[in-house]
C-alpha cells in the first residue's frame, strides 16, 4: 500500500472523529520531497449557511504568524543588519533603562533596572521578559490595562511596541520563558530596519515570490465571503459564532500583529511550509539559507527556561528562534523525527516540518478552545505512521 492511501485510510477517519465534538470543519494537506500525499476538506466554514470547507477558504491563522515573522527577520538577519546578541535597545531606544519586576521578602514586588538589556535574540525565543495581557502577573495587568485603553486596530506596531516597553519586565532578560508579545515587537525592529511596514515588507519579500496570493493582515470585500467563521464551542458542545476577534482584520485596521495577525489559505501556507522543509527554497525561490533553517530549529533554552516551556503537547520538545523543536522523542511518546519543528494558532491551525524527511504538514480549523492537546498529536502521530 502506497504512502497517499494510507494517509487517506488513517488520517480522514481520525480528522473525522475529532469533528464529532470539535471544529465544524478543517483542512490538511502533507508534502513530502515536493509530492503532495494528502489534501482533504472537511466539513463546514459556515454551519449556518451549510458552507463547506473549500482549498480557498481563509483562515485566522494567528500563532502560526509567528514562524513568518520570526523568518522575516532572519532574512535580515542574513543581510547583516543585526546579531542575535545585539541589545535591542540599540534599534529600538524605547526599551532604554527597562525595569524589571522583583519578588520582595514580605511577598509584594518591586521593579528596578535590568542587570541585562533585552537581546534581540530573547524576543525570538520568548526569554525577554515581555507577555501578553492577563492578570496572572503584575506585568501582564500593566499589559492588559495598556491595551484596553487603545483600540487596537487603530494601533500600528511601533505604537504597540512603545507602550510594551514602556511596562516592567517580568523578569530579567534572558533569565526565564515566557509565551508574550515578543514577536510583535520584532515585528516593530523589522520595520525600523527596512523602513517599510511589516505587511509591505512581507507582501515583497515573501508572499509575492512565494506565490502566497491570499495571506495578508486584512479581508478585503471580494474575499470576505471566503473567510471561515470562527467558533466557540461550550462545554456541553454546541457551536457559536464568535464575532469579537475580527476589529484588526477590517481595511481600515493599522494593526499588523508579528505574533497572531495574518490570514492565511491551506495552500498558501503549504507553500510557505514547503520551502522550510526544502531548506528555504521553493520552485526555484529562495527565501533563507539551510544553515539559517538549521539555527532557527535548534533548541536556545536552557535547563531554567525548558522546565517554563511546559505545555502538555510539547513534551519532548525545545523551542528555537520562534518554533517548538522535536528533542526527546521518549518525553513526548512522539514517533516523529529528531529535529521537527514547528508552530500552531490559537484556533487551532497547525504547521509540521520535517527538514530530514523534506516533509511539511499544514492544517486549519477555526474553534476556541482549539482543542489542540487532543487534535494535534493525534494527527502527527497518523502521519508519520502512515509513511515509509
Amino acid at each position: 500500500m502506497n504512502v497517499s492511501k494510507r494517509l487517506n485510510e488513517r488520517v480522514t477517519p481520525l480528522l473525522k472523529r475529532m469533528m464529532e465534538n470539535g471544529p465544524a470543519g478543517c483542512a490538511c494537506t502533507v508534502v513530502r520531497r515536493g509530492e503532495v500525499l494528502y489534501e482533504e476538506t472537511l466539513g463546514y466554514a459556515d454551519v449556518e449557511k451549510q458552507k463547506e470547507i473549500t482549498l480557498d477558504t481563509i483562515y485566522r491563522i494567528y500563532s502560526m504568524t509567528k514562524v513568518i515573522t520570526c523568518t522575516a527577520a532572519l532574512m535580515l538577519y542574513e543581510k547583516g543588519l543585526y546579531l542575535l546578541n545585539d541589545p535591542l535597545e540599540k534599534y529600538l531606544p524605547a526599551f532604554k533603562n527597562q525595569q524589571a519586576f522583583q519578588d520582595n521578602e514580605n511577598g509584594t514586588k518591586s521593579s528596578s533596572p535590568v542587570t541585562n538589556p533585552i537581546l534581540i535574540k530573547d524576543l525570538f525565543t520568548m526569554t525577554s521578559g515581555l507577555t501578553y495581557g492577563g492578570d496572572g502577573t503584575e506585568t501582564e495587568r500593566l499589559t492588559r490595562s495598556m491595551l484596553e485603553n487603545a483600540r487596537r486596530e487603530t494601533m500600528d506596531m511601533q505604537t504597540l511596541s512603545n507602550g510594551l516597553a514602556s511596562i516592567p519586565l517580568e523578569f530579567e532578560p534572558g533569565t526565564r520563558w515566557k509565551y508574550g508579545f515578543s514577536h510583535d515587537v520584532l515585528t516593530a525592529l523589522i520595520e525600523v530596519l527596512t523602513g517599510q511596514t511589516f505587511g509591505a515588507f512581507l507582501q515583497k519579500e515573501i508572499f509575492d515570490p512565494l506565490g502566497m496570493i491570499d495571506t495578508s493582515f486584512r479581508i478585503t470585500e471580494d474575499k470576505r465571503d471566503r473567510l471561515c467563521t470562527i467558533y466557540d464551542r461550550a462545554e456541553g458542545g454546541a457551536l457559536t459564532p464568535n464575532t469579537k476577534m475580527d476589529a484588526s482584520y477590517q481595511p481600515q485596521s493599522r494593526y499588523e500583529s508579528g505574533g497572531a495577525g495574518l490570514l492565511s489559505t491551506l495552500g498558501d501556507y503549504s507553500r510557505y511550509a514547503q520551502m522550510l522543509a526544502k531548506g528555504g527554497e521553493h520552485e526555484g525561490v529562495r527565501i533563507l539559507s539551510p544553515k539559517t533553517i538549521q539555527l532557527m530549529a535548534t533548541n536556545h533554552l536552557n535547563p531554567q527556561q525548558l522546565s517554563d516551556f511546559n505545555w502538555q503537547q510539547l513534551r519532548g520538545y525545545g523551542y528555537g528562534l520562534g518554533v517548538r523543536v522535536m528533542m526527546d522523542p521518549a518525553a513526548g511518546g512522539i514517533n516523529s523525527s529528531i529535529g521537527e519543528f514547528g508552530w500552531a494558532g490559537l484556533a487551532g491551525s497547525y504547521m509540521l516540518i520535517d527538514p530530514k524527511e523534506e516533509l511539511s504538514v499544514v492544517y486549519m480549523q477555526q474553534l476556541v478552545p482549539s482543542q489542540e492537546p487532543i487534535i494535534h498529536p493525534r494527527l502527527r502521530n497518523a502521519i508519520y505512521g502512515a509513511l515509509d
